[in-house]
C-alpha cells in the first residue's frame, strides 16, 4: 500500500469530531490530506475532539460545522472532494431504545444523504463506516462477511440499513464505495459510556466497586490507531467499489470478565466488580460473541493489527490518568 496516493487528496470526513473520526483525520493530515471535516452543529462553536488539535494540525484541516440530515449541506460538503469517509452516526446502543426515531434520521437519511452527494457530484470514492453489531449474536464464529445480518438493536437496525443503501446505490447507479466494517475499536477518546473507558476510568480513580453488567460476552477488541489505518487504507486500495464490505477485526476475543481482569493489571486496581440486572441489554437483544476473521482485511488492504489489547489498555489507560478522571462521573456510565 502506497500512502503517497491520498497525499494532495481533497478527503471529507463526516463524524470528525468524534472518538474515531478525529483520529482517521489527524492521521490524513498527517499523510499530507487535504481534509475537509464535518463535525455537528452546536451552539458553543465546537469542534468535538478536533478542538485538540495543534496550531499546525488546525491550519491544515477545513473544519465544518453541520448536520448530516441535511441534504443540500451535505451535497455541498462532499462537491469537490476525492474521497468521502463516511463516520457520521449516533452509536450508544442503550439510547437507540429510548430515540429510535432519531437513530433512523442520523444513521439512515443521513448515509442516503451522503450517497446522493457522491452520486450527485462524480465524488470517486465513498468509504462508508459500518459496525459488528450488525451481525447480532452470529451462528458461526469466526465471523465472516457472508455472516447472516440481524438487527438486535435499533442501533443495529440503523445500520444495516444503512449498509444496504450502499449496496443498492451501487448497484443501482454504480456509485462507488465500500463499506467498513470495524469490530469493537477502543483507545483514547472514547465515551465514557462504553466498556472500557467506563472501566478504566473507575480504575486509574482508585475505586473500590465498580457497576457492570453481564461479564459473559465476549468482543474482539480493535485499538483506535488501528482502526484508523484501516480507514486510511481502505480511502487508497486498489479494490473494486461496488457496495462490497471489509471487516476490520483482530481475530482474538475476549469476554469482559476477562477485559477487566487485564484492566486490572495495566491499572494495578483491586476494585471488587459488581453485576447489576439494570445494566444487562435486554435478553433477546444482547450481542453474545463478536470474533473477526482477520484474513479478507489483510488480503485486499494489506491491513493487519499492530496493537495487542493489553498495550492498548495500558496506552488508553496512560491518556485518561494524564487527562484526570473523577471516579463519581465515570461511575455513572458503568455497563
Amino acid at each position: 500500500m502506497n500512502y503517497e496516493d491520498i497525499k494532495g487528496k481533497t478527503v471529507v470526513v463526516t463524524g470528525a469530531d468524534g472518538f474515531i473520526g478525529s483520529h482517521v483525520t489527524q492521521r490524513l493530515i498527517a499523510e499530507g490530506a487535504n481534509v475537509r471535516a464535518l463535525c455537528v452543529y452546536n451552539s458553543n462553536g465546537s469542534y468535538g475532539w478536533l478542538d485538540d488539535l495543534t496550531p499546525a494540525e488546525r491550519d491544515a484541516v477545513d473544519l465544518q460545522l453541520g448536520d448530516i440530515r441535511d441534504s443540500e449541506f451535505v451535497s455541498d460538503l462532499v462537491k469537490g472532494s476525492d474521497v468521502v469517509l463516511h463516520l457520521a452516526a449516533l452509536i450508544a446502543i442503550p439510547y437507540s431504545y429510548q430515540a429510535p426515531r432519531s437513530y433512523v434520521e442520523t444513521n439512515v437519511v443521513g448515509t442516503l444523504n451522503v450517497l446522493e452527494g457522491v452520486r450527485r457530484h462524480g465524488v470517486g470514492r465513498l468509504v462508508n463506516t459500518s459496525t459488528s453489531e450488525v451481525y447480532g449474536t452470529p451462528k458461526t464464529v469466526p465471523i465472516t462477511i457472508d455472516n447472516e445480518l440481524r438487527g438486535q438493536s435499533p442501533y443495529s437496525a440503523t445500520k444495516i440499513a444503512a449498509d444496504k443503501l450502499c449496496e443498492a446505490w451501487a448497484s443501482s447507479f454504480e456509485t462507488p464505495v465500500v463499506v467498513l466494517r470495524p469490530f469493537n475499536t477502543y483507545g483514547p477518546r472514547q465515551s465514557a459510556r462504553a466498556v472500557i473507558p467506563t472501566v478504566l476510568q473507575q480504575m486509574v480513580a482508585g475505586a473500590e466497586k465498580i457497576h457492570l453488567g453481564s461479564l459473559s460476552p465476549r468482543r474482539d477488541f480493535t485499538f483506535v490507531s488501528d482502526t484508523a489505518d484501516g480507514f486510511v487504507k481502505a480511502a487508497t486500495a486498489e479494490i473494486p467499489l461496488k457496495g462490497q464490505v471489509i471487516q476490520l477485526g483482530t481475530g482474538y476475543d475476549v469476554t469482559i470478565g476477562d477485559l477487566v481482569e487485564m484492566s486490572a493489571k495495566v491499572t494495578g486496581s483491586t476494585a471488587e466488580i459488581i453485576t447489576q440486572e439494570e445494566r444487562v441489554r435486554p435478553e433477546a437483544s444482547e450481542v453474545m460473541h463478536l470474533l473477526s476473521d482477520p484474513s479478507q482485511a489483510l488480503a485486499e488492504l494489506g491491513w493487519a493489527p499492530q496493537v495487542g489489547l493489553e498495550e492498548g489498555l495500558r496506552q488508553t489507560a496512560e491518556w485518561i490518568k494524564a487527562r484526570g478522571v473523577d471516579a463519581s462521573a465515570a461511575a455513572k456510565y458503568s455497563r
